[in-house]
C-alpha cells in the first residue's frame, strides 16, 4: 500500500480564517481524498501556530494568558474546516505538550551535532510575520508581505548555522530536481541559496510564550523554528521512531509562496542538521488575489469562507477553489467569478445532466435505470478522462483533473442531444442511451468526489447506488460498465439550482 503524508502550513491563531487559508486547506483535502480513493494509506495534517510575540501581545491586550487566547482562537479554524468538509487526520496545535517534546528533542539533536551557537542579534523584525528582514528585502522601508512598519530588535540569541549548509542544499536540489515544485518556485528557492546564506536567530530572551530551550532556560525557541517542526511532531518524532520512519519518506508539504524561504531553504537545512532526510516533496502555490492584492487578516479584502458557504453551499465553494485557479501561479478571486463558474459548470452542465437523465428515465424506463452499452462511444471517452484525471491529481493539478471530468459531462450531454431519447418510444434504443448516461454520471461522481463529496454522494444515491463514491477504489471502480441495471433512479430538486448573476 502506498503512503501519502500531506500537510498544510499551520495557521496563526491570531488570524481569522479567510479564503486564502481555505484555498490551501481545501485543495489539500481534495488531494487527500483522491489518494484515499486510490487505496493509499493517507495521513492529512493541518493545525494552528500558537507561539510568538504576536500572540503574546494580543493575549495581553485582551486580558488573558497566551494559552487562553490560543484556546479561544484556534477553534475558529476547527469550525471553519468543519464547515468546508475538511477530512484531516490530525489537527495539531503548537501549544500541545507533544509538540514541546518534539521541538526540544529535534533542536537538541541540532545542537548536539554542532550546528547551533550563542550570539547577539540585531535586526529588523515584522511582528505579523514573526520574521526578520534585511534592509534590501523591505519595500519602502516596510514589511514586503504586510506593508507594515518593522521594529529594530537587539538581544542575545542562539543561532542556527545556516551558512554552513549552502553547498549541502545546492547538492540536495541537484540530486532531487522534483523535490520543490513548480519549477519557478524551485528556481526562486535556489536563488535564495545562491545569493549566500546567513546564520539565523532561533531563540528569544525577551519572550516567554514559546518552547523553552532545553539547554538554557533563559531562552525560548523562535516561533518559525518551533512551527516547522510540527510536521514531524505529528508523526512521532522523538517519541515513536517506527511511526516516524513509516510516514516521513512519504511527506508532501503544500504551502503558499510567501513562506518559501522558511520551507524550501531553512527546513531542509534543519532536517539535515538534525540528522534526518529533508522533506521528500514541497509544492508551492500562489496567492488568491482580490483586486490584485493578497488576502490577509490585516487587509480589508479578506472573504470569510463561512459567508460563501452560506451563499453557494460547501460543494460549490470547494469546486471553485480547486477548479478556477491552477495550483502554482496567483489567481484572481471574486464573488462574480464564483457565480459564473457555478452556473456554467454546476447548474448548466452537471446539474442539468443529472436532472435530464432522471426525468427521461422516469418517463421512458419507469424510473428504473438501464445498463450501459459495453461498446458505447462514451466508454472510450471515459477511459481517456479517467487517465487524464489521475495524471492531473498526481501532478497536483486539481483544476485539470476536474476539467477532465467535465469533458465526460459535455460528451454525455452532446450524446443525449444527438439521440433525443425524450422524443423516442420506450425500448432497447432508449435504454442504451440512458444506460450510457447513467454510467457517465456514476464515473463523474467518482472523479468529482474529492472536490464535492457531499454533492457527489447525493448524485450517487439518486442514481440508485448504495454507499458513497468514497467507499470505492480506483482505478477499478471507474472502469466503464459498472452501473448495475435495475436500480431506482430518483427525480429530485436540482443538485445546483441556477443563480442570478
Amino acid at each position: 500500500m502506498a503512503r501519502f503524508f500531506l500537510t498544510t502550513p499551520i495557521y496563526y491563531v491570531n488570524d481569522a480564517p479567510h479564503m486564502g487559508h481555505a484555498y490551501t486547506t481545501v485543495v489539500a483535502d481534495g488531494l487527500a481524498r483522491w489518494h484515499r480513493l486510490l487505496g493509499d494509506d493517507v495521513f492529512y495534517l493541518t493545525g494552528t501556530d500558537e507561539h510568538g510575540l504576536k500572540v503574546a501581545r494580543e493575549a495581553e491586550a485582551n486580558g488573558v494568558s497566551p494559552k487562553e487566547w490560543a484556546d479561544r482562537t484556534s477553534v475558529r479554524f476547527v469550525e471553519a474546516w468543519r464547515q468546508l468538509g475538511i477530512s484531516y487526520d490530525d489537527f495539531i496545535r503548537t501549544s500541545e505538550p507533544r509538540h514541546h517534546v518534539a521541538v526540544q528533542r529535534f533542536l537538541q539533536a541540532v545542537n548536539d551535532n554542532g550546528h547551533i551557537e550563542l550570539g547577539t542579534y540585531e535586526g529588523l523584525y515584522c511582528v505579523r510575520c514573526e520574521a526578520y528582514y534585511t534592509e534590501a528585502e523591505l519595500v519602502d522601508g516596510k514589511c514586503p508581505i504586510h506593508g507594515t512598519a518593522v521594529e529594530l530588535v537587539k538581544e542575545e540569541n542562539y543561532f542556527f548555522k545556516l551558512s554552513t549548509f549552502q553547498q549541502a542544499l545546492l547538492d540536495w536540489y541537484e540530486a532531487n530536481p522534483h523535490a520543490v515544485q513548480p519549477e519557478s518556485k524551485r528556481n526562486e528557492a535556489l536563488g535564495f541559496i545562491r545569493q549566500g546564506l546567513q546564520d539565523i536567530s532561533i531563540t528569544r530572551t525577551s519572550l516567554k510564550w514559546g518552547v523553552p530551550v532545553p539547554w538554557d532556560d533563559r531562552h525560548v525557541f523562535y516561533v518559525w523554528y518551533d512551527a516547522l517542526i510540527n510536521y514531524v511532531t505529528a508523526i512521532g518524532y522523538g517519541q515513536d521512531p517506527d511511526r516516524f520512519n513509516y510516514w516521513w519518506p512519504a511527506v508532501h508539504h503544500l504551502i503558499g509562496k510567501e513562506i518559501i524561504r522558511f520551507h524550501c531553504v531553512w527546513w531542509p537545512a534543519m532536517c539535515m542538521a538534525a540528522g534526518i532526510d529533508p522533506p521528500a516533496h514541497l509544492f508551492v502555490h500562489g496567492w488568491l488575489l482580490v483586486g490584485g492584492e493578497k488576502m490577509s487578516k490585516s487587509s480589508l479584502n479578506q472573504i470569510a469562507p463561512t459567508e460563501l458557504v452560506e451563499d453557494f453551499g460547501v460543494d460549490a465553494v470547494r469546486y471553485q477553489l480547486m477548479r478556477d485557479t491552477p495550483l502554482g501561479p496567483d489567481g484572481e478571486f471574486s464573488y462574480e467569478g464564483i457565480v459564473a463558474r457555478y452556473n456554467a459548470d454546476l447548474a448548466n452542465n452537471l446539474g442539468n445532466l443529472a436532472s435530464r437523465v432522471a426525468t427521461v428515465v422516469a418517463s421512458k424506463c419507469g424510473g428504473v435505470g438501464p445498463a450501459p452499452r459495453a461498446d458505447s462511444r462514451l466508454g472510450a471517452v471515459a477511459v481517456e478522462v479517467v487517465d487524464a484525471a489521475a495524471d492531473a491529481w498526481e501532478r497536483f493539478a486539481p483544476h485539470e483533473a476536474l476539467e477532465a471530468a467535465w469533458r465526460l459531462i459535455h460528451e454525455t450531454n452532446a450524446a443525449l442531444e444527438a439521440e433525443e431519447p425524450w422524443k423516442r418510444d420506450p425500448g432497447p434504443g432508449v435504454d442504451a442511451v440512458l444506460g450510457d448516461a447513467l454510467e457517465s454520471l456514476r464515473i463523474v461522481a467518482l472523479l468529482a468526489w474529492p472536490a464535492m463529496p457531499g454533492a457527489c454522494s447525493e448524485l450517487w444515491r439518486r442514481i440508485g447506488l448504495t454507499g458513497s463514491p468514497g467507499d470505492q477504489r480506483l482505478p477499478e471502480a471507474a472502469a466503464w460498465g459498472g452501473y448495475p441495471a435495475g436500480r431506482a433512479v430518483e427525480r429530485a430538486a436540482p443538485l445546483f439550482p441556477r443563480r442570478k448573476p
